[in-house]
């Protein structure tokens, strides 16, 4: 599981559209590979609770599950940022069911930069899904204007920073980060 922040999407009929599409217009799902995704929207903060109230989801993000009050408020930010920044945003993760969230979050002070992340819930853990979401996140991000990715994981998450490698990423720092250990690995996009 990758952690931190989290952003955007808008609207089609069809879940399915095609790489070209996307680079042209705003939309609110997409598939590359075998993975559904759609922005969260108001009505679907069951579903992200599932996730960061789950003391073993978040073992590895926040070290602690997040409370009601506290995971209300996020998710209104998440909103929010997902209704201002185009293919950029939090995105609810499908393969037949609802399995996790996957997020392409622009950098505010360098739009040039984004971050990537995810979160699956537990009974969907070493199937190759978090290789599958990262995939989408990098084909998503690749039709914006971003040319560099970043990734925040907690250094002791063997399994994401070898996802990561696996796509491309390097690890840059390993540091603390909001009072929790953090390691920064990043990657250039090529077109």
């Amino acid at each position: 599981m990758l952690t931190n922040s989290f952003s955007h999407f808008n609207s089609l009929t069809s879940s399915i559209v095609s790489p070209v599409a996307v680079a042209i217009i705003s939309i609110d799902r997409f598939c590359f590979n075998k993975l559904r995704l759609a922005k969260f929207k108001n009505d679907d903060f069951e579903k992200y609770y599932a996730l960061v109230s789950n003391e073993s989801v978040m073992a590895q993000i926040t070290e602690r599950a997040i409370p009601l009050d506290e995971a209300e408020v996020n998710y209104r930010k998440l909103l929010e940022r997902n209704s201002k920044h185009g293919l950029f945003g939090s995105y609810k993760v499908f393969d037949e069911d609802y399995i996790g969230l996957g997020h392409v979050t622009v950098n505010e002070d360098n739009p040039q930069e984004a971050e990537i992340g995810y979160m699956l819930l537990p009974a969907y853990w070493n199937k190759g899904y978090g290789t599958l979401i990262a995939a989408e996140l990098i084909e998503l991000a690749k039709h914006t204007n971003v040319n560099r990715l970043t990734a925040v994981i907690d250094p002791e998450n063997i399994p994401s920073r070898k996802i990561l490698l696996k796509h491309g990423f390097t690890s840059e720092k390993v540091c603390e980060i909001g009072g929790l250990p953090g390691e920064i690995l990043g990657r250039f996009l090529l077109r």
